[in-house]
């Protein structure tokens, strides 16, 4: 049966043709029949029966896509997360110490500069470790370590010792100069025997200047740790009881560090409160007594006291 006007108008309608009422059938099917024609021939150059183009590698394709896509889109979730978490607040330093630290932080004034006989008691009470902490000083000093004139150095006897058991080690030609001079190792060739070993069983070595050609060879061992024999430090004498009698009593050195400043230990927290005075004073008048003559005006810059592991207490410079 023919296809009536009608029919073709509304089957050309469903192609999405639009058609003029006034065209001819003979019009209208011949633009059904084009139109069907291209659609066929554009589907088969979309798709092919194998290979890359065929419909099923199509859907895989599309597969992977949207699979890689989902992971980069985890990815981006998990850095994002990461990045939240790594985040953290800034703290300060003090924030950063311990909650005794903090406690004993809070007792001291910090816009106050104390008073020698102030101070000493402040640190004392503000020390909070369990053991004998030492109480040191810290002077910072308007030098330029970098200048051999400006280089501080010196050592000294503090008048009530340094509060530490020391182990003095002599090294002498002759065994009975070693054994009358009350030093604790005296044995030479066993010195020399453990620093060939890199054992060091001492705090002090005073040596014979005699005898300095044996232990120049382990200045790498000894220098770093402030042990080598040195005549400014009195660690390199004629007078061998001597030398170990005054570090028995407590003989330092000090030495200013590259920033210029003297940090000595000059007692510890269990000693009375005139000993660390007397201490404390030696030391401010032995390192005036080695003021560089390239310094003029203001040689100490600023003075504080602490205690093993404890804050600082600002010292009035003027009470020393």
């Amino acid at each position: 049966m023919a296809l009536t006007k009608a029919d073709l108008i509304k089957q050309a309608s469903e192609l999405g043709i639009e058609v003029d009422p006034k065209l001819k059938i003979s019009d209208i099917t011949k633009l059904i029949h084009e139109t069907t024609s291209q659609n066929k021939l554009s589907q088969r150059s979309l798709t092919a029966k194998s290979g890359k183009r065929s419909a099923k590698a199509i859907l895989q394709t599309a597969e992977k896509i949207t699979k890689e896509l989902k992971k980069q889109q985890n990815t981006d979730l998990e850095q994002l997360d990461k990045s939240k978490k790594t985040i953290k607040t800034h703290r300060s330093r003090l924030e950063k110490r311990s909650k005794a630290y903090q406690k004993s932080y809070q007792i001291i004034d910090r816009s106050k500069k104390y008073d020698l006989s102030e101070a000493i008691k402040l640190a004392k009470n503000s020390s909070f470790v369990k053991f004998n902490a030492s109480v040191e000083l810290h002077l910072n000093l308007a030098v330029d370590p970098r200048k051999a004139d400006q280089n501080v150095r010196d050592s000294i006897v503090l008048p009530h010792g340094s509060g530490k058991n020391l182990t003095v080690a002599v090294i002498v030609e002759e065994e009975s100069i070693a054994k009358s001079s009350g030093a604790d190792i005296i044995n030479t060739e066993q010195i020399l025997s453990n620093l060939d070993k890199g054992i060091i069983n001492f705090n002090v070595l005073i040596a014979h200047p005699s005898q300095m050609a044996k232990i120049s060879k382990y200045a790498r061992i000894l220098g770093p740790r402030g042990l080598m024999p040195n005549p400014k430090s009195g660690t390199v004498s004629t007078n061998i009881n001597k030398a170990v009698a005054e570090a028995k009593a407590g003989r330092v050195e000090y030495r200013v560090d590259s920033n210029g400043i003297v940090h000595l230990a000059v007692g510890k927290i269990n000693f009375a409160d005139n000993q660390l005075k007397d201490n404390i004073e030696a030391v401010y008048t032995s390192i005036n007594a080695n003021k560089p003559t390239a310094i003029k005006g203001s040689y100490v810059k600023s003075a504080h006291l602490s205690t093993s592991m404890g804050p600082s207490v600002p010292l009035d410079i003027n009470s020393l």
